[in-house]
């Protein structure tokens, strides 16, 4: 009788097998995110998110001070960080649905993708990508400190900090898809098969990848700006092609508009002048409070480094410390909105964006010709650089299409076939240049025309500064 029961004998089915705790929602949690709505949580996931390592990320904004000039701009690293999660999740899910028997995805390569969009910005500073580019280079000169290699110091810490149990091989990968799209960090990748997993969340093979669809669908609507960039359409029709992942050639357009958005918002808002403006302030103020609060030297050590966020600022405001007094004069400066003044930019002609070197304030200085004699402190230079991910040349030569789902040929796509308008370039850089005290505008201003007429022999600029611009004000 109990044979017959459990069907030992096949008159009645064997019962289903146990889900996988990762996939059972007696365990799992749900959040809402304002982008991708429902996001359910799996137990190991929630291991590292319920940990003060990741919760800092709630004190990270995803824009810095872009909220100083986006007010809606007020999102963290910690809602992009599930926003990652969520799409690196529904993109293996993806490839499972129509390819899973044909590449073997099972539940391990799922977790790993998963865990590696979550954890992929654990390692951010304050204030995002203004830490690491602007005051780490020059409050350690010649470092090569990255978010990317701090990510994966963090991720050790937190397992090792919390006792997470996690298969050592798995986290060797995901440590390994978080520096996959690093150029100077990249590990060796220990797969020797599945190769495309490791270009869902950093992909440093071509650009495509779902931390880009994250932040651009989340800045776009945070700071009200509209998208037409549809990442859904990506996630739906990708197909594994040998090692790496293809898309139809009828959706190079929506490729290209992943890139040319992108490009888009760095012009718009990432570098918007204002926003420049306040993190050239910034910046002044963490420098020269380093010396008394090493804010630098956090970075070396993890079990130091998550008690440093976006908060430093109010650190260093409400401090009553002699050594912090510079620091707090330019601090109230940007709270009573008297940012340094704008003088002008210009866009580096494409003839000679080759040779470019980046524009110093001793190179503004030392074009100065009369007025009130310039000292370097007196000039903040930004060279913003505005590509499509790959410099001076074309992504899309990058990234490989099919023709239909019948056919196994994949191949790149010539932009010459498909549209005329599409750009022939795809860089620019941009030299802006502002004045630190506001009486000092007409100055600066002509130092950095005489400094364009000696470089290019004309004025590169569009228009002279505005007389208004020039004036001082009380």
């Amino acid at each position: 009788m109990g044979d017959c029961c459990n069907g030992a004998n096949g008159r009645y089915p064997p019962p289903p097998p146990a889900p996988h705790m990762d996939m059972d929602r007696r365990y799992m949690k749900q959040v809402f995110d304002n982008v991708h709505s429902n996001i359910s949580l799996d137990p190991l996931s929630l291991k590292f998110i319920d940990t003060e390592q990741f919760q800092r990320l709630r004190d990270l904004k995803q824009l810095g001070l872009t909220y100083l000039v986006y007010p809606g701009a007020v999102h963290t690293r910690f809602e992009h960080s599930l926003g990652v999660y969520w799409l690196a999740s529904e993109s293996v899910q993806s490839l499972k649905k129509y390819q899973g028997f044909e590449l073997d995805i099972d539940n391990f390569d799922m977790q790993t993708v998963k865990l590696a969009g979550l954890l992929h910005d654990v390692g951010h500073g304050p204030f995002s990508h203004l830490f690491e580019h602007e005051f780490m280079p020059r409050a350690v000169p010649g470092s090569i400190w990255s978010h990317e290699l701090m990510s994966v110091r963090m991720v050790d810490h937190i397992v090792d900090e919390h006792c997470i149990d996690i298969d050592p091989s798995r986290l060797k990968i995901i440590k390994e898809m978080i520096l996959a799209s690093s150029k100077e960090h990249a590990m060796p990748k220990s797969a020797r098969e599945k190769l495309f997993l490791y270009d869902i969340v950093a992909n440093g093979r071509n650009g495509i990848d779902v931390d880009k669809f994250d932040y651009i669908s989340r800045d776009s609507r945070a700071c009200g700006l509209g998208c037409n960039f549809e990442y859904k359409r990506l996630i739906d029709h990708m197909r594994v092609m040998g090692d790496e992942i293809c898309y139809p050639a009828k959706e190079y357009l929506t490729v290209f508009k992943l890139f040319n958005t992108r490009a888009d918002l760095h012009r718009t808002v990432y570098t918007h002048a204002k926003v420049k403006a306040v993190e050239l302030m910034l910046v002044d103020a963490l420098l020269k409070a380093d010396d008394y609060l090493k804010i630098s030297s956090y970075p070396l050590d993890p079990a130091e480094y998550w008690k440093l966020d976006d908060t430093i600022v109010k650190t260093i405001e409400t401090s009553h410390n002699r050594p912090l007094k510079e620091s707090r004069d330019i601090l109230l400066r940007l709270r009573r909105r008297d940012l340094y003044r704008f003088c002008n930019e210009y866009t580096v002609p494409k003839e000679k964006l080759e040779y470019f070197k980046d524009v110093t304030a001793q190179d503004i200085v030392c074009s100065q010709r009369g007025g009130p004699q310039l000292k370097e402190d007196d000039v903040a230079v930004c060279n913003v650089k505005i590509d499509l991910t790959r410099g001076k040349n074309n992504p899309l030569q990058s990234i490989n299409f099919f023709k239909d789902y019948a056919s196994n040929d994949k191949f790149p796509v010539s932009d010459g076939c498909v549209s005329h308008i599409l750009p022939s370039y795809f860089q620019d850089r941009i030299v802006r240049v502002y004045a630190k005290k506001s009486e000092l505008v007409e100055t600066v201003s002509e130092a950095f025309e005489n400094f364009q007429l000696k470089m290019y022999g004309v004025k590169a600029q569009v228009h002279d500064t505005p007389e208004k611009k020039k004036q001082r004000r009380f």
